[in-house]
């Protein structure tokens, strides 16, 4: 298992979704992408996503206005 970051402060949707998107595409199956965002709706917006694609995903207030999105890509059937 791998973790990837990627660091979008200061970006707004759907940018970050995208990029989330572009680089998962590029990991493994159990890997987990760590998105960085100063922005609270890429979290629902990414949760929401996720939902529709059997992705885990948990977002995490780390500071006041700033949120890490843990993404997990899923494991192969």
């Amino acid at each position: 298992m791998a973790i990837r970051e990627i660091d979008c402060l200061f970006e707004a949707c759907p940018i970050p979704i995208l990029k989330a998107m572009k680089e998962l595409k590029t990991m493994n199956p159990g890997d987990i992408l760590v998105l960085h965002s100063d922005h609270s709706c890429v979290g629902i917006s990414i949760e929401e996503w996720g939902q529709k694609n059997n992705y885990s995903v948990q977002v995490v207030e780390v500071e006041d206005g700033e949120w890490e999105v843990y993404i997990e890509k899923p494991k192969e059937k």
